[in-house]
């Protein structure tokens, strides 16, 4: 349940952290971290000042393909191939198991970016 406010007569909803979440996706976790993948996979793409059509070609993809996984269409897109994208361009990628607190029964998945 999200706290609410109303500032100038407009009701406010403090958001979870997760704005899939917050709209209703069930899939929320999921598409976080791919969205945070992608986040880093563009941020890599500008620094390197490559092309889409160079970028897609180092990431084994299509050019109409990498424009809408920019553009956060990455439905279809696993999680294992975003981190092959990383590792394409030059980003090593270490997946960390340890365990959970223990005021949590459940796991979580996050990524961190070094």
């Amino acid at each position: 349940m999200s706290k609410r406010k109303i500032i100038d007569d407009t009701e406010v909803h403090e958001g979870s952290g997760n704005v899939y979440r917050d709209l209703g996706f069930p899939d929320a976790d999921e598409m976080l971290v791919k969205a945070q993948l992608v986040a880093k996979i563009s941020e890599i793409i500008r620094s390197q000042d490559l092309t889409q059509v160079e970028a897609a070609r180092i990431l084994g993809v299509t050019q109409p393909k990498l424009s809408g996984l920019l553009r956060g269409q990455f439905r279809g897109i696993s999680e294992r191939k975003l981190i092959d994208c990383l590792t394409s361009l030059g980003r090593d990628v270490q997946i960390v198991v340890k365990s959970t607190p223990r005021r949590r029964a459940a796991g979580k998945l996050s990524v961190v970016f070094a």
